[in-house]
């Protein structure tokens, strides 16, 4: 009886389900399914999966960690708001980086430039011009 009731109850999650995309990330896998809640209601559940290897050749076993998210109707904006803001710092930031890291190699390529100029030129690093000059005592 109790394996009736779980597996009904499995068929009833399965039938909510309105709308489903999986979306294949490396070793997680992003589900997105439209589902009815028990009033008529749609609403958004993530789940990530990932997955996991334990141990090393014939004793390695494989098992699955879920994580889930359920998102409402009420929410989506902002959630949405959110994720945007989230991902459009991590954009800013990482072009900021790869700037600053163009900027970094730019100076350092002209630092190089310039101290080769300086040492082609006979020239110190303060940028004084380096004179060889030989006295010769005056004879009395």
């Amino acid at each position: 009886m109790e394996d009736l009731k779980k597996k009904n109850g499995a068929d009833m999650n399965d039938k909510e389900i309105v709308f489903s995309k999986s979306i294949k990330a490396g070793k997680r896998i992003y589900y997105l399914d439209v589902k009815k809640n028990r009033k008529d209601e749609m609403f958004l559940a993530i789940t990530e999966s990932k997955k996991v290897v334990t141990g090393e050749g014939e004793d390695a076993q494989v098992s699955f960690e879920k994580h889930k998210i359920f998102l409402y109707r009420e929410d989506f904006d902002k959630f949405m708001n959110g994720l945007n803001e989230a991902i459009n710092f991590i954009n800013q930031k990482e072009m900021l980086e790869v700037i600053s890291d163009m900027n970094a190699k730019a100076n350092r390529e002209t630092e190089l430039n310039a101290i080769a100029e300086i040492n082609e030129k006979g020239m110190d690093l303060e940028g004084e011009i380096k004179i060889d000059i030989d006295f010769e005592e005056p004879t009395l």
